[in-house]
């Protein structure tokens, strides 16, 4: 089987080589052009889509942010009312001190008791203060998510229809590029895929252009062209690496 299958590769003239290239050259063209016309439409879903993940995820931080500082407020709160239950205790006993040293020591403690007020309630302003910034930024962020989530409907409503328009043509010219690729060597055709790879736009296989290499435009030399136009074998550009073909095998008029 592995023979007959070579034999058959081997029935193919450079001509017909050329030509079946060529035609898979038109057909890869005719999807880029349906690949441009799709633009960075695709490119901009995608960011669009990690944009928008990226905002809710950072909402939840804030949310969460909000609820330790809520627990924070809570906190210091339960710290003011036990210093105060302490102040209360305290004062109720310096009613009943029996030396100056204890009294000295219960108006410390009074004291001591009365700055951990001061500074829960100073810790409390902070915390509600940065609560308060926080709801500021969930505001703002929300409007944020809403616009991206509204750019990311209109985006993908312009990718699917174009999509839609441009699907079946697609899917048709991939088919027929199968077809041809299943006609042409495996060699060949890798060299063509790289060559397609590295190529600005896209061109593996391009016809003299007056007395030019259609991709890059250098000049070729006379007696180059006269082998292009002998069809004997496969020639590319010393310039730009494209498959060299003649204007009448690409069907067109010098």
């Amino acid at each position: 089987m592995a023979t007959e299958k070579q034999s058959a590769e081997k029935e193919y003239t450079v001509e017909e080589k050329l030509s079946s290239l060529y035609q898979l050259q038109k057909i890869m063209t005719e999807i880029d052009k349906i690949r441009t016309l799709r633009g960075e439409l695709p490119l901009e879903v995608q960011d669009l889509e990690d944009e928008i993940a990226g905002l809710e995820t950072r909402l939840q931080n804030y949310q969460l942010d909000i609820k330790n500082y809520e627990a924070s407020v809570s906190e210091q709160k339960h710290k003011i009312t036990e210093s105060n239950a302490l102040i209360e205790k305290y004062k109720a006993q310096l009613d009943n001190v029996r030396n100056n040293r204890e009294f000295d020591n219960l108006s410390k403690e009074v004291e001591f008791q009365g700055l951990e007020v001061e500074f829960a309630e100073k810790k409390i302003r902070e915390f509600t203060e940065a609560i308060s910034n926080k709801k500021n930024d969930i505001e703002k962020l929300k409007e944020d998510l809403e616009g991206r989530k509204g750019d990311l409907v209109q985006k993908k409503e312009e990718l699917d229809q174009i999509i839609a328009d441009t699907k079946q043509n697609e899917e048709d010219l991939r088919a027929k590029a199968k077809k041809l690729e299943a006609q042409i060597e495996p060699r060949l055709l890798t060299a063509f895929k790289r060559i397609r790879k590295g190529a600005r736009n896209g061109l593996a296989v391009v016809y003299i252009q007056r007395d030019a290499c259609g991709g890059c435009f250098n000049k070729i030399p006379p007696q180059k062209q006269l082998d292009i136009k002998l069809r004997k074998k496969i020639i590319v550009c010393e310039y730009c690496g494209r498959i060299m073909i003649d204007p009448e095998l690409a069907g067109v008029d010098e």
